[in-house]
């Protein structure tokens, strides 16, 4: 049975999307797991670089300093290291003063399957098969992505979220990739009034929700946006659905297809996820981005590129 944590947010971290790992995973890659365990061990007191997730876990844990009390955040350390190579991880926990206690070292096994043990609400790794899992198991996750984005200091964290095949199912856009936009379209707005499906990241919206009530709104360090390739008449259903599920979107962005990376810069996003690689893509530059692998549009080859793509 899962490991309860009440109302906490649950957040389940690998060490390589923690910390920068990309020069011993390089030993381990050309030189076998006994260079690789010796370099770790030699190297145990050497604290590691900051990782693309590094800026989002520190603003999470943050936000147990501003509530005071009983902490509202957890954040879970998940490794392939095991216990002995994987001190170097945690004597870097330590340096950075970050509150991360509980860690699961799997010795070279997928840490995946403790995702849902721990009672996680999204899972951050930079190991795509791990990441696929999770979702199998219904657990919100992503692959972060190599970013060229800057750590945007202060307190506030932003998070951006693509909807169909992450907040949504892919559902319609299912429709658009069989029988394209214009069934799309006329699809959404005749269930305009018929709330979708959740998709992966459903529940972890719920529980950031759950979070944000705990502020007052004008002083809430949490804000949410939608960043779809959407527009109108098909924004509707958006709107119809977050109202259903009771849940608080602080803003929308319905932007017919036009790339979102700008706008995502416009915002000032921490975090951006997104089903498909080509907003992927444009989102990098500028946010941490996490590629959500769900849905159709992970499904099918690359052969219907050339399409007008709805592109959400």
């Amino acid at each position: 049975m899962p490991i309860n944590f009440g109302d906490k947010l649950v957040i389940a971290i690998s060490s390589r999307a923690l910390f920068n790992l990309d020069e011993s995973h390089n030993i381990y890659e050309e030189q076998g797991l006994e260079s690789y365990s010796q370099y770790q061990v030699g190297h145990e007191d050497e604290v590691l670089l900051p990782g693309e997730a590094f800026p989002l876990v520190k603003k999470l844990l943050r936000i147990n300093e501003k509530l005071g009390g009983e902490p509202k955040v957890e954040v879970i350390l998940l490794s392939r290291n095991s216990a002995d190579t994987g001190l170097r991880v945690f004597n870097s926990i330590e340096h950075y003063k970050l509150d991360i206690t509980r860690a699961a070292f799997c010795g070279g096994e997928s840490p995946y399957r403790y995702v849902a043990a721990f009672g996680c609400h999204l899972f951050l790794s930079t190991n795509a098969e791990d990441v696929r899992n999770a979702l199998e198991n219904g657990v919100a996750a992503a692959t972060l992505m190599s970013s060229d984005a800057e750590d945007k200091g202060g307190d506030e964290l932003r998070f951006a979220f693509d909807g169909d095949a992450v907040l949504f199912s892919d559902e319609s856009e299912r429709i658009y990739k069989k029988s394209g936009l214009e069934a799309f379209t006329e699809n959404e707005k005749a269930a305009a009034k018929k709330p979708m499906t959740g998709g992966p990241f459903k529940h972890f919206l719920q529980a950031l929700h759950v979070l944000q009530s705990e502020f007052p709104a004008k002083t809430c360090p949490i804000r949410t946006a939608l960043v779809t390739a959407r527009s109108a008449p098909a924004h509707e259903r958006v709107v119809r659905t977050l109202r259903a599920w009771n849940i608080r979107i602080d803003e929308s962005l319905f932007l017919g297809g036009l790339s979102k990376g700008e706008f995502l810069k416009s915002y000032g996003a921490d975090v951006f996820f997104d089903d498909q690689h080509l907003h992927c893509e444009s989102a990098m530059p500028h946010v941490a981005t996490g590629h959500v692998p769900h849905g159709v549009a992970n499904e099918i080859a690359t052969s219907n590129e050339g399409k007008v793509n709805k592109g959400d």
